[in-house]
């Protein structure tokens, strides 16, 4: 009886641990690859996967992205300087049954494809557009290696070069040009400040000249306006006044203008008329010496007679005059 208990508990006890090499819990971000007798049955999980402890073998796969550091490499860039650099990879598996049987060990094959791909991308550029174009040489490493990992079911997601050592006296150079550059954004940056100074300025006085020459305009204007409004109202005043109010008016500013102390020479409008009435009456007087005597009871100036020559002596009665003298 002891010996059956003996024995039952050993079947429950194998059974329990066959149990357990059965059972298999896969986690959402895992696969499974099946392998009976050696031969592939493809991928299982997530979830529970019963296998044969007997003729089955399972190899474990991570779906998740990972990264893969790559140790410093030296390469030779087109212009034929010597530089290390140092990247990440970051990939992820797309196929598990391939990565598994197409590779043995993806890390340690993906490390030397990266070597090797970084060299020959380095080699094709470069230094300068090794040190400022660092997009252009990730997607061209991600590109490349890509290439060479997607027949092993993984996809390199993206490449990142986290350095760039170039040689030391390369690292002078740099920063006597960089030093360089400086100064000449610096000059250059004054210059455009001063530009920007000048034509400012010039449009500011150009603003000030305009605006002077409009408000001396509308002054002028407006000085005009206000002297045709005095002289209209002037006008419409002097209407209404008689002959006599006029002539002291004028008298006055004829008293006024005489007494400043300024030389000047005052003609009055009288004069003016009187010259003017002389003129008229020297035609006249030129014309009336050939008219008839009857001029309709108006007298008329005499004429003016030329004088008489005095009388010429015969030579002879010259000649004598002058003996008997």
């Amino acid at each position: 009886m002891i010996v059956v208990e003996a024995v039952g508990g050993v079947a429950i006890l194998g059974a329990l641990t066959a149990l357990g090499f059965s059972v298999k819990i896969v986690r959402e971000y895992q696969r499974v690859v099946l392998f009976r007798l050696g031969r592939s049955l493809g991928i299982r999980g997530p979830g529970l996967v019963f296998i044969n402890p007997v003729t089955d073998r399972t190899s474990l796969v991570d779906l998740r992205e990972r990264f893969l550091e790559i140790p410093r490499q030296t390469a030779i860039t087109q212009d034929n300087a010597s530089i290390s650099i140092d990247f990440i990879i970051f990939y992820k598996v797309v196929d598990p049954a391939m990565s598994v049987l197409q590779v043995q060990n993806f890390a340690a094959a993906a490390q030397n494809v990266a070597a090797t791909t970084q060299r020959s991308v380095v080699g094709d550029m470069a230094l300068d557009d090794v040190l400022s174009k660092r997009e252009e040489m990730n997607a061209s490493l991600r590109i490349r290696l890509d290439d060479v990992t997607e027949r092993w079911g993984v996809k390199v997601t993206t490449v990142e070069v986290r350095e760039v050592n170039p040689p030391s006296g390369v690292l002078e150079a740099m920063t006597r040009q960089m030093s360089a550059e400086r100064t000449r954004r610096a000059v250059i940056t004054e210059a455009q400040g001063q530009k920007e100074a000048a034509i400012t300025l010039a449009e500011g006085n150009r603003q000030a000249a305009i605006l002077g020459a409009e408000g001396e305009r509308q002054s002028a204007i407006l000085r005009a306006e206000g002297l045709a409004t005095g002289l209209e109202k002037i006008s419409t005043v002097g209407e209404d006044l008689d002959p006599n109010t006029m002539q002291l008016q004028y008298l006055e500013i004829l008293k006024n203008v005489g007494s400043s102390p300024s030389t000047k020479i005052v003609v009055p409008m009288e004069l003016g008329g009187l010259i003017g009435g002389l003129q008229a009456l020297l035609p006249a007087a030129s014309n009336g010496s050939s008219a008839p005597a009857d001029t309709g009871g108006v007298a008329q100036p005499a004429s003016r007679e030329s004088p008489a020559r005095p009388p010429q002596l015969d030579p002879g009665t010259r000649q004598s005059s002058s003996n008997g003298r």
